[in-house]
């Protein structure tokens, strides 16, 4: 991957941008849709539609669920760039699978993140359909993407990870939450590398070092937007209770159907959220 790829991508963008949009479009956020959830890129009105295959550093996703399409336009009010799918490390793609993307959005003007997944709880009475707000998290794959000669024109060598779910915005998510009579849960996200799912034992061993809920995703894209200075706001979508605290076997069709029982809620969340963000 180029490491011009950012810039080849945010400019081939802020072409379609400008043809379809006009050229004083300027995305404030970025939002990217985990499995089963591009339906919220359907809600976005005055957009434009990019193939991550027409977009230098972008993966092309092998995972159903996944669309592999960035959608410009607007939500609620706010003009966002949105990712519908993303890539894993599991992909064979490597932990520097988002980095790009993420940086595109940078290039691009995104003041923050707002990230979306598909998980399993480790808490059961945070069930299958249930949202979690993301506070923290513990990274289980093998690295980070940021290994390998740094990139000064995006972020230092050495960057904080304190707040990297940033305090102020999911409060604001809190209190839209609230607002919205929608029950949304708060934990520790533990990024786990796929792609089968975990034992029972690892489960045990997630639960005593802290974390809420597991997933295969995130990680990879957080960590690239904070050495870029892009703030970030996640909800995990609990699609089922991790392998050993429920009866049910885990699958991939289990995810998709209960991530979209939660993209109802979740929908309505963030539509309720940009409006927020778009008084502010």
């Amino acid at each position: 991957m180029s490491n011009n790829s950012p810039f080849q991508a945010a400019a081939i963008v802020r072409a379609r941008m400008s043809a379809a949009l006009g050229a004083d479009f300027a995305p404030r956020a970025a939002l990217i849709l985990g499995s089963g959830l591009g339906v919220l890129a359907e809600q976005m009105t005055d957009s434009v539609a990019i193939g991550f295959d027409e977009l230098p550093g972008f993966p092309i996703s092998t995972v159903h669920g996944h669309a592999g399409q960035m959608v410009v336009g607007t939500l609620a009010g706010v003009p966002v760039v949105c990712l519908k799918g993303r890539g894993h490390f599991y992909e064979g793609y490597g932990l520097g699978v988002m980095t790009s993307a993420v940086r595109t959005l940078k290039l691009l003007g995104c003041e923050f993140l707002f990230v979306t997944n598909a998980a399993g709880s480790l808490r059961p009475e945070v069930d299958a359909g249930s949202l979690v707000a993301l506070s923290d998290h513990i990274n289980f794959l093998p690295g980070t993407p940021m290994i390998g000669p740094n990139d000064e024109r995006f972020g230092p060598r050495f960057f904080s990870m304190a707040n990297a779910y940033d305090a102020d915005l999911r409060k604001l998510l809190q209190d839209t939450a609230a607002a919205q009579n929608i029950t949304l849960h708060e934990g520790v996200y533990i990024a786990y590398a796929g792609p089968n799912f975990e034992t029972p034992a690892e489960i045990r061993a997630f639960g005593r070092l802290g974390a809420d809920v597991v997933g295969m995703s995130v990680v990879p894209e957080v960590v690239p937007a904070r050495h870029c200075g892009l703030k970030v706001v996640g909800v995990s979508v609990i699609t089922n209770l991790a392998e050993g605290l429920s009866p049910f076997p885990l699958s991939h069709e289990q995810t998709l159907k209960y991530a979209a029982i939660g993209a109802e809620s979740l929908v309505k969340l963030i539509h309720a959220y940009f409006e927020n963000i778009a008084k502010n």
